[in-house]
C-alpha cells in the first residue's frame, strides 16, 4: 500500500510535468530541453534534475524568479538570450553549481549584480552583451567566477569601465566587449586580468584605445579592435605598462585611417617589441600614401613579421603613391597578404627590399601581365617560397611563367581562377617549383609547358578531355571537374600516390590504364564500393531492431517491471513503521488528481472539522518544498497511522494506463495489514483494471472497502464508518 500511495501522489504531481511537456515538447525524457521560440512569458514549471541543457532563447520572459530553476541542479547550459528579462531574483541561480554556460545576452537588464553569480562555481562562459546597463557597478560582478573562460559584455549604452570591475578574473580565453559608446575608462581597470588569449572590443573612441592598450600589453595575446577611428596620438603606447609584453597580434576591423593617423600608428606600434602580426580587415584608408616616411625611418626597425590586409578600401587607389622611403621598414617581414584590395602593381624598387619575405598572397586583386613585369622584376622577392596570384587579371600563361621564373626559391605557385585561355607548348618556370595550381584557368589542354619538376599539380575545372603528360616526380594530381573519358596513363607518372578524378566522364578502367605502380595491395571494402547500398541496409536493419524492441517492451511491459524493481528495492530499505513519536497524521490520503474536488472540498472538510478532528496529510498542502517527491511520499506514509486510498475509474483507466504506474508496485501490498483503507468513490468494473495489477483486484475481492453512496442519508453512515476505520 505504500507504493500505491507513491504512485497516486506522483500521478497528482504529473500536472506540472504535463505543463512542461506542453510548453516544451522536446523536454520529455530528454537531457536537452529545447524551449526556444515558443512564445513563453515565464520559465515553465516542472524542470527536473535530469535536464542538463535548457534553451529558452527567443521568448518573452521578463523575470527569473527564485523558484524557477530550483530543481534543475544538474544544468550545464542555460540559454536565455533574446528575451525581455529585466529582473532576476538574487538567488535565482543559487542551485546551479554545475552550470558551465549562461547566456543572458540581448535582454533588458539595467544593471549587473554580483549576487546572481555568487554560486556559479563551475561557470566557464558568460554572455551579457546586448542589454541596457551603462556600467558594471562600483565593484566586480565576476569576483566569484574563478573558472570563467569567456566573457561577453557591453551594449550601445555601455559607457563606463571602472577600476575593480574585473577583479577575481585571472585567465580568459576570450573577452568580448561592445564599447561602441564607451566614454570613460579608468586607467588600470583591465590590468588585473593576468592572461587573455583573444580580446575583441568594439570601440569608436580613439582616445580610450591607447589607454586600454597600455593595460593589456602584459596580458592579451591577440587584440582585435573594431569600428575605431584612430586619433593623432603622440603619447607612448607602452608608458606605465607592465613588462614583459605578451601581445603578439593586433587586428583592426572596419577601422578608419588617414595618412597621418596611420603614419603615427606605425611609429607607436614599434615600441611594442612583442608584436609580430598586424591585420586590417574591411578598413578604409583616406589618403594617397603620403606617409611620414622620414619619421617612420627614424623610429627604428619594426618587429612585425606578418601583415595581413583584406578588403581595404582606398578611394582613388590609382593615385596611391609608391611608398618611397618605406624600404627600410620591410626587410624583416616574412609573410604578407594583401587580398581583395585593388592592388594592381608593386614598384620594383620596393619589391627588392622584401629580402626576408617567404609568403606572398595577392589573391583577388587587379594584377595584369603588363604590371606583373614591374611587380616581379629582376632581384625582387629574393627569398620568396610561396606566391598566390589567384583571382587576378592575368591573361598570358607564358608571360606569367616567365616573370615568376625570376624568383629563385619559389616552390609553391597558385595562379588559379585567371583567364589564360590558351597554353603554349613551352614555358620557362622557376627551377625549384614543386606545386602548381592551374585550376579554373580555361586552358583547353595540357602541354609540355607544365614543368616536369612538379610534385603536386592541380588542373581541375578546365574541361580537359585527356591528360598524357610525362611527369616523373609527380605525387599528387587533381583532375576534378573535367571531361576525361579515360584515366591518365600510369607509366608517365610512376611516382603518383594521390589521384582525384571526381566529376568527369569516366565509365570504365582498362588494364593498360592501371599498368605501372601495383594496386594489388589496395583492398576496397564493401562500404567503399557500395556505400549507398550498405548505408541503406544498415539504416533499415537498425530501424527494424528498434521497432522490434519497442514492440517486445510494450507487449511485456519491460519498462514497467524495471521501474517496479527499482522502487521496490528502495522501499525495502525503509522501515515499515516509524516510531510512535514520529507519527503526526491520522491518515495519508492518496487520490487521483481528477478526484481532487471531492477529496479536498468534501472529505477533508468532513474529517478535519469533526469532533475530535482528524489530521490528514495531503500532498498539495503538507509536502516539504524542494524535497524529492518520492521521498516526500514515503516519509508521509511512515508518519501516518493509516493510508486512505480513493479509488475511481479515473484512477484505473486514465492515470494508470497513461503513465504506466512508474512507482505503483502492488506486490508490496500486505492483505492482512489493516493500515490501508479503501474508499470506492464510484463503481469500478473488474475488467477495467489492467491484468498486471492482479493484487489490487484480489484485495478488492477479499478486503472490505467503503463505497461512497449517492443518497444523503447513506452518506452520513459512510462518514461514521470511515471515522471508525480511521480510529481503529
Amino acid at each position: 500500500w505504500r507504493v500505491l500511495a507513491i504512485y497516486m501522489i506522483l500521478a497528482a504531481n504529473l500536472s506540472e510535468q504535463q505543463a512542461l511537456k506542453q510548453a516544451c515538447p522536446s523536454c520529455d525524457a530528454s537531457q536537452l530541453c529545447n524551449c526556444s521560440s515558443m512564445g513563453l512569458d515565464f520559465i515553465p514549471l516542472g524542470l527536473s534534475a535530469k535536464i542538463t541543457v535548457l534553451d529558452l532563447a527567443h521568448n518573452r520572459i521578463k523575470r527569473i524568479r527564485s523558484q524557477d530553476l530550483q530543481q534543475a541542479v544538474n544544468l550545464r547550459a542555460l540559454l536565455l538570450q533574446s528575451n525581455k528579462i529585466s529582473s532576476i531574483d538574487e538567488d535565482s541561480f543559487r542551485s546551479l553549481a554545475k552550470l558551465e554556460l549562461l547566456d543572458l545576452s540581448n535582454n533588458s537588464l539595467a544593471h549587473v549584480s554580483p549576487v546572481w553569480f555568487g554560486h556559479l562555481f563551475s561557470l566557464q562562459h558568460l554572455h551579457l552583451q546586448g542589454n541596457s546597463y551603462r556600467d558594471l557597478g562600483e565593484s566586480s560582478p565576476f569576483s566569484s567566477l574563478s573558472n570563467l573562460s569567456s566573457l561577453h559584455l557591453g551594449n550601445p549604452q555601455f559607457s563606463v569601465i571602472r577600476q575593480g570591475n574585473f577583479e577575481g578574473i585571472e585567465l580568459l580565453h576570450k573577452l568580448w566587449i561592445d564599447g561602441s559608446n564607451l566614454s570613460q575608462y579608468e586607467q588600470g581597470s583591465l590590468k588585473s586580468i593576468k592572461k587573455i588569449n583573444h580580446m575583441i572590443i568594439n570601440l569608436r573612441n580613439g582616445n580610450i584605445f591607447s589607454e586600454i592598450v597600455r593595460d593589456l600589453l602584459h596580458s592579451v595575446t591577440w587584440l582585435e579592435v573594431t569600428d575605431i577611428e584612430l586619433p593623432v596620438e603622440k603619447k607612448s603606447l607602452v608608458q606605465n605598462s607592465t613588462r614583459p609584453f605578451r601581445i603578439q597580434k593586433l587586428t583592426f576591423k572596419e577601422a578608419f585611417f588617414t595618412d597621418q593617423t596611420l603614419s603615427q600608428a606605425i611609429v607607436l606600434l614599434k615600441e611594442i617589441t612583442s608584436l609580430k602580426e598586424l591585420e586590417a580587415i574591411d578598413c578604409v584608408l583616406e589618403g594617397k600614401g603620403e606617409w611620414k616616411t622620414k619619421e617612420i625611418t627614424r623610429s627604428g626597425q619594426s618587429f612585425v613579421e606578418t601583415v595581413t590586409i583584406i578588403k581595404v578600401m582606398i578611394q582613388n587607389f590609382h593615385l596611391f603613391f609608391d611608398l618611397e622611403g618605406m624600404e627600410s621598414q620591410i626587410n624583416n617581414l616574412k609573410r604578407l597578404t594583401i587580398a581583395s584590395s585593388n592592388v594592381f602593381m608593386v614598384p620594383c624598387k620596393l619589391a627588392r627590399h622584401f629580402s626576408s619575405l617567404l609568403y606572398l598572397d595577392f589573391h583577388d586583386n587587379l594584377l595584369a601581365n603588363k604590371r606583373l613585369d614591374e611587380t616581379i622584376c629582376e632581384g625582387s622577392w629574393p627569398s620568396l617560397q610561396t606566391l598566390n596570384l589567384s583571382q587576378n587579371s592575368l591573361k598570358s600563361l607564358e608571360q606569367t611563367a616567365k616573370y615568376t621564373s625570376r624568383l629563385p626559391k619559389l616552390n609553391n605557385l597558385d595562379i588559379s581562377q585567371n583567364n589564360f585561355g590558351a597554353i603554349p607548348d613551352v614555358c620557362e618556370w622557376p627551377k625549384s617549383l614543386k606545386y602548381l595550381n592551374l585550376s579554373s584557368t580555361q586552358i583547353p589542354r595540357v602541354t609540355t609547358c607544365i614543368p616536369p619538376t612538379l610534385e603536386v599539380l592541380d588542373v581541375s575545372a578546365n574541361n580537359l578531355k585527356e591528360f598524357g603528360l610525362q611527369l616523373p616526380t609527380l605525387k599528387e594530381l587533381y583532375l576534378t571537374k573535367n571531361q576525361l573519358k579515360a584515366l591518365p596513363g600510369a607509366t608517365p607518372i610512376p611516382n603518383l600516390v594521390a589521384l582525384s578524378v571526381r566529376r568527369n566522364k569516366l565509365n570504365s578502367f582498362s588494364k593498360e590504364e592501371l599498368e605501372g605502380a601495383q594496386v594489388g595491395s589496395v583492398h576496397l571494402s564493401l562500404m567503399e564500393c557500395h556505400r549507398s547500398l550498405v548505408v541503406s541496409v544498415i539504416c533499415i536493419l537498425v530501424f527494424l531492431v528498434i521497432l522490434l524492441l519497442v514492440a517486445v517492451g510494450y507487449k511485456y511491459h519491460v519498462v514497467w517491471y524495471v521501474r517496479m524493481t527499482w522502487a521496490w528495492l528502495r522501499a525495502k530499505r525503509k522501515p515499515k513503521r516509524a516510531p510512535l513519536k514520529d507519527v503526526c497524521y491520522d491518515a495519508f490520503v492518496s487520490y487521483s488528481e481528477n478526484d481532487s474536488n471531492w477529496v479536498e472540498n468534501t472529505m477533508v472538510r468532513e474529517l478535519e472539522q469533526a469532533c475530535p478532528p482528524f489530521r490528514l496529510c495531503l500532498h498539495k498542502r503538507d509536502f516539504v518544498p524542494g524535497k524529492w517527491i518520492v521521498d516526500n511520499i514515503i516519509d508521509s506514509i511512515e508518519k501516518s497511522r493509516k493510508t486512505l486510498f480513493v479509488l475511481s475509474e479515473h484512477f484505473v483507466q486514465s492515470e494508470w494506463c497513461k503513465y504506466e504506474l512508474d512507482f505503483s508496485h502492488f506486490r508490496l501490498f500486505d492483505e492482512n495489514n489493516d493500515a490501508a483503507i479503501l474508499v470506492l468513490l464510484e463503481p469500478i468494473q473488474s475488467k477495467a483494471i489492467p491484468k498486471r495489477f492482479c493484487k489490487l483486484r484480489k484485495i478488492m475481492n477479499t478486503k472490505t472497502y467503503l463505497e461512497w453512496p449517492a443518497g444523503e442519508e447513506q452518506q452520513q453512515v459512510f462518514w461514521e464508518n470511515l471515522k471508525a476505520a480511521l480510529k481503529s
